[in-house]
């Protein structure tokens, strides 16, 4: 199992690069960033910088979406990066929830974001791919380019989109049961496609709050610099709800359940630690969509995630021991995992 890191793109960046330095010389093989450029700084600059200073990390958005930039400019960005560094990028996508929301603007339907997984991945890798109407090319792509493009989703019919369009499939929550669930549906959509459906990498992505001992205090100050975590997802889950209802065969109750008692959501404190509009989010919820604890518990849990399918499980780091945690995974998680 690969793990990645996944950072938020806020100033310094000096700060991130120097973090995604440390992962990779701890055994991380992925760098992701945030992709919302109103909330932080544009993360492909960045990008061209940890490139530079790293030797093995392959970097990405979790998630970019269809609409912040147009498809040519997003594909020429990994381009110019795969020809400057290698092929050492990764296209995460997906709708765009807190970068269109913040600016006005509703997220991308499935359907455009469909279309533009095959436009993105087509002109990055030097193939013409019609956009609007209009037939593209980017005649300096060089032959051999190669751009992975990973969604990410959580309702039946993105899961199906993820399993007929993507390469891998970015599942933001780290619950056995649902990641057992939603694998399958990407699986079962993959081989209805007449795809090999082994061939879509499959990421889990989720915080992990590593900490010395088992104690109540230990796990409770786990639990709230994680808590944020049910609140971001329950943005993507109060929108299923929305469409399928409360109560709806389509979707999971385990998904579904914890956000009876949510009320609406302020993106200035997204992805952030003491975010005030998760306190809704139970202890339960963190412990089942978390990693929380001993480098010993963290095993038991990526290990159960491995047996269901999956290839990568990357550590949101948006809490207060994000270099203890990065030290942490390379000295005693990594090195078991192999």
């Amino acid at each position: 199992m690969d793990i990645g890191l996944v950072l938020q793109t806020d100033p310094p960046a000096r700060l991130l690069i120097d973090r995604m330095k440390r992962a990779e010389a701890a055994g991380f093989t992925h760098g992701w960033t945030f992709d919302s450029v109103v909330l932080w700084q544009e993360p492909f600059v960045i990008y061209s910088r940890i490139l530079a200073e790293t030797e093995r990390l392959v970097v990405g958005p979790m998630v970019t979406n269809p609409a912040t930039r147009t498809w040519e400019v997003t594909a020429s960005l990994f381009a110019t990066l795969n020809d400057m560094y290698g092929n050492r990028t990764v296209c995460g996508i997906g709708r765009g929830d807190s970068a269109q929301r913040v600016a006005g603007r509703r997220p991308a339907t499935l359907e455009r974001l469909g279309e533009a997984i095959h436009a993105i991945r087509d002109l990055a890798e030097g193939r013409t791919v019609e956009v609007d109407g209009t037939e593209m090319h980017i005649p300096w792509v060089k032959e051999g380019s190669r751009l992975p493009v990973w969604m990410g989703a959580y309702g039946p019919k993105a899961l199906h989109l993820t399993g007929q369009a993507a390469d891998g499939f970015i599942l933001q929550l780290a619950d056995p049961y649902l990641t057992e669930w939603m694998v399958k549906a990407v699986r079962d959509a993959a081989a209805e496609a007449g795809r090999d459906p082994a061939s879509v990498k499959v990421c889990v992505a989720a915080p992990a709050y590593v900490t010395e001992d088992d104690s109540p205090e230990s796990l409770a100050h786990a639990r709230e610099q994680c808590r944020w975590f049910g609140g971001m997802v329950g943005n993507h889950v109060a929108d299923l709800v929305s469409r399928y209802g409360e109560h709806s065969s389509m979707v999971p109750e385990e998904l579904t359940a914890y956000i009876k008692d949510r009320h609406g959501y302020d993106y200035s404190h997204h992805g952030r630690a003491g975010n005030p509009d998760t306190a809704f989010v139970p202890d339960e919820i963190v412990d089942r969509f978390c990693l929380i604890g001993t480098p010993e518990r963290q095993l038991a849990k990526l290990e159960e995630l491995r047996a269901l399918g999956v290839d990568q499980f990357a550590v949101y780091a948006m809490h207060d021991a994000i270099e203890s945690t990065i030290d942490a995974y390379g000295k005693s998680v990594i090195p078991a995992l192999s």
